[in-house]
């Protein structure tokens, strides 16, 4: 590794070669105002996150798995790679040589300011040193060509995600224009290839300043890279004179410009580097499903001034690098409603940079005066809060952990507290709390779907049950969905379960009301069903609506509702596996499946839906965004009690048209009542109903039953 004739500690690098003690007391004190502006700019940011709520996001029991979860996702890049493989990939070369070069850094300061002048220790040179400055070319070859094609990628191909024009302002909005940010990516990315690149052209000026000392010249292709730019310096007839002057002036350059750098951290795009870490690190693990829990005793309910958000959320707002995935898989905004989540979380960062200071502290008090919802500069619009469905999608696919949507539904619930909602969901929330249902019935006609069927369902209420079937309001009062209802209950039936319902005891499970933002309403609602329940005696709960699940699973804990919960095709799944049902026919038909937002993105039922499709016989083709990726139909966040906009087109047209884009499909299957009936509307208004039909997956499955001989009776396995 070593020539020999040259001693081990000659193969070295001596940092501040030729310079004078002028130029130590220059550099030392520049260093050092660098770190002191760091240290500084973090104040700020603490205390800005610090001004928020204190509620807490975890137990500390839990800080060991979380920085174990937290450093598996960031190294292995998974969240960065999802949906955008290339920007995933190149982002690692910039991280992994970023860290680096970083620890480069590191090492060179211990070694010169620490160990070697306290306590005498010299290790870098020798073969340390070579296979360091080997280690070290090669990450900075990846880190400049990772940045290079992020600036190619911004440059060239310029994705509409990268577009910062926002949907919730008008071009005479004096907020309208986020350039600024575009001009901060860009001196982002300028000044770390800088960094990257005079690195390289210093190493290689030194080599060929240091030709003629055989330490330096005969190892210089331990550092490949630097000794390319010393082999092109001495080709364009640059001398080692020369060379020592390029060095000094690259030496002062380059190390000015790190300096900076690191100094402007906290106060750039940069920060994310640390921000992306810890908003892993608290992110609630059940965000998408369970909402935070409203404080009923309180002032208000919800978000209306920075002092009511939650720290959590301030770091998540710093930590958003403005990549546009959440834009991108917005349904609201790609129906051309006024909703992108990255402006509703840019709009958080720039709210709290202002009130709260993001370069010098300013009292926490004008934060907590100044409301966060309005229509003046800065302030969120309702429309854009209104917007929201509630899907998750943003969420899901963020890939630095932002939860967009807990902290909508919390800015939600100051509008639905200050009466500030559309005139129709006004009158929907006003009838659940009459009756108990959305569609503002009375609670004795809750169960009137059963007369036509052949058996009496057990009234859970009276009877002890194997499994209580808790129906939802459009299973139990929307004509269509009747008709599934009244196909699950046979199968049921014919297959020996031991089953029954509340009948007029139940009321709506609350889910959509709570992602209004009706939190008291929902609270009560849930209440009063766990307080049904705890009268009933049975082992599980299946419910046929994903919305009822989710929050039966999920949110009714929080209140004292803790129960085994199954959604349908979970169960229908169950009873094919056990035996306790066998298709008598094979369905010749070209399927698409829908995924629900709430069963399949919120709880990742994505496999039982398919495998009773597959058990049906049906040819299954996916539709282009399925499972996590799914489009939703539009109906969430209580979006199917508000009329859409006139002009505006609906969310679930999109989706009907990208369904309609298979060949020879016959079925568009879907698993919710709610998206059953946005999705045979949509269906019908894009001009498809004579290409396609929609089918609820228990009604395929009914269909390829046939009949029930087809289900063998109680003597089967049990199925609990």
């Amino acid at each position: 590794m070593i020539p020999s004739g040259i001693a081990p500690t000659q193969v070295t690098r001596i940092l501040f070669q030729d310079f004078s003690l002028w130029m130590l007391v220059l550099f030392y004190a520049y260093a050092i105002t660098a770190i002191a502006v760091f240290g500084f700019g973090i104040h700020v940011q603490v205390r800005k996150y610090m001004s928020g709520s204190r509620g807490a996001a975890f137990s500390w029991r839990e800080l060991a798995a979380r920085l174990t979860g937290t450093a598996k996702i960031i190294l292995s890049h998974r969240a960065l790679r999802r949906r955008d493989a290339r920007a995933g990939r190149l982002h690692a070369f910039i991280f992994y040589g970023f860290t680096l070069l970083f620890i480069g850094t590191a090492t060179i300061t211990l070694q010169e300011d620490i160990l070697g002048p306290l306590f005498g220790v010299d290790f870098w040179h020798g073969h340390f040193y070579l296979v360091f400055k080997l280690v070290l070319n090669f990450a900075g070859a990846g880190f400049v060509a990772g940045l290079a094609y992020m600036m190619y990628r911004r440059g060239w191909l310029r994705p509409p995600k990268l577009d910062y024009a926002r949907p919730d302002r008008a071009p005479e909005d004096t907020d309208f224009s986020r350039e600024r940010y575009r001009i901060e990516d860009w001196a982002f990315l300028w000044t770390l290839l800088l960094i990257g690149i005079t690195g390289f052209m210093l190493s290689g000026a030194r080599m060929v300043w240091l030709q003629h000392d055989a330490a330096v010249w005969e190892t210089r292709w331990w550092a490949p890279v630097g000794a390319l730019v010393a082999a092109g310096l001495k080709g364009v007839g640059l001398t080692s004179n020369g060379a020592g002057v390029l060095r000094m002036g690259l030496w002062w350059f380059h190390g000015v410009l790190a300096l900076t750098f690191i100094a402007l951290i906290p106060y750039t795009k940069a920060k994310h580097i640390f921000t992306a870490a810890t908003s892993w690190l608290l992110k609630d693990p059940k965000a998408l499903n369970r909402l935070p829990l409203g404080d009923l005793d309180a002032d208000h309910i919800g978000y209306r001034t920075l002092g009511d958000v939650s720290s959590r959320y301030l770091i998540q707002a710093d930590a958003c690098t403005k990549c546009g995935r959440c834009h991108e898989a917005c349904p609201a905004r790609a129906a051309g409603y006024p909703l992108s989540p990255r402006d509703v979380i840019l709009t958080l960062r720039e709210q709290a940079n202002s009130l709260l200071g993001e370069v010098l502290p300013k009292p926490a008090a004008t934060a907590c005066a100044t409301p966060l919802i309005g229509l003046a500069a800065g302030e969120f619009r309702p429309e854009t809060l209104w917007s929201c469905r509630q899907c998750g999608a943003c969420t899901e696919i963020c890939p630095v952990g932002v939860e967009h949507l807990p902290l909508i539904n919390m800015l939600r619930r100051t509008l639905v507290d200050e009466g500030e909602m559309d005139g129709a969901l006004q009158r929907t929330l006003g009838a659940v709390g009459k009756t108990g249902n959305c569609f503002n019935e009375s609670r004795r006609k809750r169960p009137q779907w059963t007369r036509d069927l052949p058996f009496k369902i057990k009234d859970a209420r009276k009877e002890e049950v194997e499994v209580l079937w808790f129906v939802g309001d459009y299973a139990s009062f929307d004509p269509r969905s009747q008709k599934v209802s009244r196909a699950f209950a046979r199968i049921l039936h014919a297959a020996g379960i031991d089953f029954g319902i509340l009948y007029e005891g139940e009321t709506t499970a609350g889910n959509d009301v709570r992602r209004v933002g009706e939190e008291g309403l929902f609270q009560q609602l849930a209440e009063g069903n766990i307080a049904t329940l705890s009268g009933c005696t049975f082992s599980r709960i299946v419910t046929t609506d994903p919305h009822s699940f989710n929050t039966l699973k999920n949110e009714y804990p929080d209140l004292g509702g803790t129960y085994q919960v199954s959604h349908a095709s979970a169960y229908l799944k169950e009873l094919l596996d056990a035996g306790r049902i066998t298709p008598a026919r094979s369905l010749d038909f070209t399927v698409t499946y829908h995924d629900p937002c709430h069963l399949g993105r919120l709880n990742k039922g994505y496999d039982a839906p398919r495998e009773v499709v597959a058990a049906t016989g049906a040819t299954l083709v996916e539709l282009p965004r399925s499972r996590d990726n799914s489009f939703c139909c539009g109906a969430g966040g209580g979006r199917v009690w508000v009329p859409d906009p006139p002009g505006t087109p609906k969310v679930s047209e999109i989706r009907a048209r990208e369904a309609a884009e298979i060949e020879g499909l016959d079925v568009l299957v879907v698993n919710c009542p709610k998206c059953m009936t946005m999705l045979e509307d949509a269906v019908k208004t894009t001009g498809n109903e004579r290409n396609f039909r929609v089918m609820e997956l228990t009604e395929l499955l009914a269909e390829a039953l046939e009949a029930d001989e087809a289900i063998p009776a109680a003597a089967a396995a049990e199925v609990g």
